[in-house]
């Protein structure tokens, strides 16, 4: 057999060993290719040797592969070496029933049907998968610390009853809870597995084995032949028939499947939903300081449809606002007296002293039919003019006879901004 440090195919380390037996060792071992914990399952060599044990061996880890079932431990893989076949398994960390039962003695009838309700979905997957378990014993039963049960197949190396009795190679299992058929050599089908699992019931409600004392071989006649005690009288009485009719002699009697038995188990004890919190050793839920209460926003007591108003009415917001600052700078209407709006720009003004031409009057038909001025020119601003004679005192409709002033064209202007006149006598000024 190997020794702690080997490594199986270059790949699985062995650390330590769980357990050894007759056929086989269990080892707490590392994945080094995956950098994770397992355990593997060694067959001794005499019987790796042998093609009935080696083809039962990879037979299981064929089927047990296809298993996916929280209470089964899971195959990761199978292989051969020169030392003989080996399975690797998940490692399960938790308790397993044997060392609770050392310690306690025994379980209440809640945590009894507890742990056989679980076990018995277990096996109702195994089952389904076409597998027989065979050797459904306490120390195949690992209660993990949230009071999940996990079946494992420990049984055939932890024990040292779990032999081949009387040279019956084909007869596996361990004494104390072995069916009767499997002890005849008779068919062993999924019936087996569910006496075994009430010799386990037995077990934890009495605080030792239906059968006990002697050698393995005269315990498991005794499957046979015998019955065991009655339970304590003040069980509840459903807990009562139920292990009574698990450990039926015939196969017939007992119920006809895990899942039959699993809602037995349920419903003996009130049918608790929470199948696992009698058996935790851990606190389902850790205890926080209380911290001062804080308001719930608004937003959490609305139906879904106005949580979702709320980003897009935000959106509008900014957008509103970034239109109304836009027009608080640029003002184009001119709403803000306080700024002048905005107007194209003016034309630069003439220069001071150059004359500006007038526009052409615009002809005008009177009634009679002669052309007459039209309404003056818009007024100009005033240019400083220099006065070169006498101011006229003649209307502005006749021309001063000492003083004519015509025009480019002929004609005799009337516009005052025609001549020159000192600045300081501008009748505007005067008045």
């Amino acid at each position: 057999m190997p020794d702690a440090g080997d490594a199986l195919n270059q790949r699985y380390r062995l650390d330590d060993r769980i357990a050894a037996g007759g056929m086989g060792e269990v080892w707490r071992a590392t994945d080094t290719l995956l950098g994770r914990p397992v355990a593997v399952k060694m067959l001794l060599v005499e019987h790796a040797a042998e093609p009935t044990f080696q083809q039962r061996f990879e037979h299981e880890a064929r089927a047990m592969a296809t298993l996916r079932h929280p209470g089964v431990a899971a195959v990761y893989d199978y292989g051969t070496t020169s030392g003989g076949a080996y399975l690797v398994l998940a490692r399960i960390d938790g308790q397993p029933l044997d060392r609770r039962l050392a310690e306690r003695g025994r379980l209440s009838p809640a945590e009894t049907m507890a742990l056989v309700a679980q076990v018995a979905g277990a096996l109702q997957a195994v089952h389904r998968a076409g597998i027989v378990h065979r050797d459904v014993t306490p120390g195949n039963l690992i209660i993990e610390p949230d009071g999940n049960v996990v079946l494992v197949d420990f049984g055939v190396a932890r024990s040292a009853l779990s032999v081949t009795l009387t040279g019956a190679r084909n007869v596996i299992g361990t004494a104390c809870y072995m069916a009767p058929e499997q002890v005849a050599k008779a068919t062993v089908g999924p019936a087996a597995d569910l006496y075994a699992l009430g010799a386990v019931a037995y077990h934890c409600l009495t605080g030792h084995p239906p059968f006990e004392g002697g050698d393995p071989v005269s315990i498991a006649l005794r499957h046979v032949t015998e019955t065991p005690e009655p339970l304590p009288g003040e069980l509840p009485e459903p807990v009562r028939a139920l292990v009574t009719r698990a450990l039926a002699k015939d196969p017939a009697d007992r119920h006809p499947s895990a899942a039959a038995l699993a809602s037995a188990a349920r419903s003996a004890v009130g049918g608790d939903p929470d199948a696992a919190s009698p058996l935790a050793t851990e606190s389902a839920t850790v205890a926080l300081q209380a911290a001062p209460p804080v308001p719930s926003p608004v937003i959490l007591d609305r139906p879904p449809r106005t949580r979702f108003l709320l980003p897009i009415l935000a959106f509008l917001l900014v957008a509103l606002s970034g239109a109304a600052a836009v027009a608080l700078v640029s003002d184009p209407f001119g709403w803000f007296p306080g700024r002048p709006a905005t107007t194209p720009p003016a034309s630069p003004a003439p220069p001071s002293g150059s004359p500006i031409p007038s526009p052409a009057p615009t002809p005008k038909r009177t009634v009679s039919g002669t052309t007459t001025a039209d309404n003056p020119p818009p007024a100009r601003p005033r240019t400083t003019r220099t006065r070169t004679g006498p101011r006229s005192s003649a209307p502005a409709s006749v021309s001063a006879p000492d003083s004519p002033d015509t025009s480019d064209d002929g004609a005799t202007s009337d516009d005052p901004g025609g001549g020159s006149e000192p600045a300081g006598d501008d009748p505007s000024a005067d008045s």
